[in-house]
């Protein structure tokens, strides 16, 4: 199966020098600007995830590609989290049309 992922309006998510869940929750409400009112959890991540209107105005239309950028050192640190924010981007996936979350490889840097 394949999917074409060329017109999504894409969000890159990155996680240098992330080195806990506050910080990763400060670059998500940078990289997608989110409201203030963000609750800065788990389940308003999953909730913001998935309400599309809260998305780029261009991305209701074209879609979202969120690529997660620099993730691994934060995961080798933070495995629990880690799993938690991967559970949380796929659930939202899968919730979500025209939703998508990519990791990307290599680059990897220092904390």
């Amino acid at each position: 199966m394949s999917e074409d992922l060329v017109d999504r309006v894409a969000v890159t998510l990155d996680l240098k020098g992330v080195r806990n869940k506050a910080g990763l929750m400060d670059q998500v409400v940078s990289a997608l600007n989110l409201p203030d009112w963000f609750g800065r959890n788990w389940d308003a991540l999953l909730d913001s995830l998935s309400d599309t209107t809260l998305w780029p105005p261009a991305a209701i239309e074209r879609g979202l590609l969120i690529v997660v950028r620099n993730w691994e050192p934060f995961a080798e640190l933070n495995g629990q989290e880690w799993r938690i924010a991967r559970d949380v981007f796929s659930e939202a996936v899968d919730r979500t049309s025209f939703l998508d979350v990519m990791l990307a490889l290599g680059g990897t840097s220092e904390l």
